[in-house]
């Protein structure tokens, strides 16, 4: 039987092979997921809105800064916009597993999940 989060999972891996074209390393998103803690859970806190500055600004700050340890810097807001285009504007709410996964291998940071 399997997990609610092996689902979800499932589905980020699935978002990562259509939207970016390429095969997710399931480890390191198994290590994004599960670092992301309950939040996987809530609909809202799970999603991330490319549409709103706010929330991209949270993303970097909270992720690329605090977690993956990154120095603030113009690249940030960069590679945040830029995973967000990949995901697609038609996709509203893009997943926050996702998106993390995409910036940690973009910065080859998934050192840090070890």
């Amino acid at each position: 039987m399997s997990s609610k989060r092996d689902e979800l999972i499932a589905k980020y891996a699935a978002d990562i092979k259509e939207k970016f074209g390429e095969t997710p390393d399931m480890d390191l998103l198994t290590k994004v997921t599960i670092g992301l803690g309950p939040a996987i859970y809530n609909l809202d806190a799970s999603k991330v809105s490319g549409a709103d500055d706010k929330e991209l600004e949270t993303v970097k700050n909270n992720y690329l800064v605090k977690k993956l340890g990154l120095s603030d810097g113009p690249e940030l807001m960069d590679a945040v916009n830029s995973v967000v285009d990949k995901y697609g504007s038609s996709v509203k709410s893009k997943y926050r597993a996702v998106v993390y996964y995409m910036l940690c291998k973009h910065f080859d940071k998934a050192s840090t999940y070890n």
